[in-house]
């Protein structure tokens, strides 16, 4: 047996980022970023959210439109901040977009990015929660106000 080096490299840190209409927010990528560090990956899923009646009627050609768009803004600001980053659009539930994602993506972390309590349907389905009770990978929860209007 050979005992371990102190000085072996440590894991390359892999965070998924779980984000929807949060997800072109500056500071939670820059918050990400920072969890990648230097040598890290970064995959992010934008789920395709529609509404009840567009999912029922099997249109999710416009969800599909607004997630790759934050998708690309997500990926270009990460990529502009040297992460190396990666992403895909995702199962319309958050939940099934996160099991996909780390079936391809073996994350040593899982971020998701919400709207604060009232503001945000995932919280509403405690979706931070039911992320932990599913996956053995630590979840962080980062709350976002971005595209919200303004307290007075």
């Amino acid at each position: 047996m050979t005992p371990e080096d102190p000085e072996a490299e440590a894991p390359t840190p892999r965070v998924l980022l779980i984000a929807n209409r949060t997800c072109p927010c500056p500071d939670v990528l820059e918050a990400v970023g920072e969890r990648a560090g230097q040598s890290g990956r970064v995959h992010v899923v934008a789920p395709a959210l529609n509404s009840r009646l567009q999912h029922y009627a099997s249109d999710i050609d416009d969800a599909v439109a607004e997630a790759k768009e934050r998708l690309g803004i997500a990926l270009e600001h990460l990529r502009d901040h040297g992460v190396e980053a990666t992403g895909e659009i995702g199962d319309s539930d958050p939940l099934d977009a996160a099991a996909d994602a780390v079936h391809e993506f073996p994350a040593s972390e899982i971020v998701v990015s919400t709207y604060p309590r009232g503001d945000s349907n995932w919280l509403e389905r405690n979706l931070p929660q039911r992320l932990k009770d599913r996956f053995s990978q630590p979840v962080t929860h980062l709350i976002s106000r971005f595209g919200l209007p303004a307290d007075d």
